[in-house]
């Protein structure tokens, strides 16, 4: 979990094959609606995003027992209660100042989340006292490499 920006993807795909799980972008299951939305420079409301959530709360459910890794933003509590409701989970917080994010944005493209909305990422952002943080600023393969570790 983390801001857009701060590594879901890539790390969430490197950790699952590492695991030899299978691997979920949640931005995947995003409706069109909410990524014209963003795409237009306009933060999603809690409305906006629940269907998603329950969305990707029944893609959890489906495939319970088996080990998977989802990126997903899951930026506020009340988002990763109702994305995991009935499954338990490890959460990875993946963290970052806003400056490093920023920067990365900025070296994006063909994204429907404009550097725009990072500001109110950081505002909705509620760090999970029960998640491992680490750092984003470390290499690629020792960000892996920790969250290992820590499962």
């Amino acid at each position: 979990m983390g801001v857009s920006g701060s590594g879901k993807t890539t790390v969430g795909k490197l950790l699952a094959e590492n695991l030899n799980y299978s691997f979920f972008d949640a931005d995947d299951f995003h409706p069109i609606t909410n990524k014209d939305k963003m795409s237009e420079g306009t933060p999603l409301s809690d409305e906006d995003r629940f269907p998603w959530i329950a969305t990707l709360n029944a893609l959890l459910l489906k495939n319970r027992g088996e080990g998977l890794v989802l990126a997903c933003s899951a930026l506020k509590e009340l988002y990763r209660k109702k994305l995991t409701k009935g499954i338990a989970t490890n959460w990875i917080y993946l963290k970052g100042n806003y400056e490093l994010i920023d920067q990365r944005l900025s070296q994006r493209s063909n994204h429907f989340m404009p550097q725009g909305l990072l500001r109110s990422q950081f505002q909705d952002l509620e760090v999970p006292d029960y998640a491992q943080i680490v750092d984003v600023a470390q290499p690629l393969d020792s960000i892996v490499e920790k969250i290992i570790k820590g499962l």
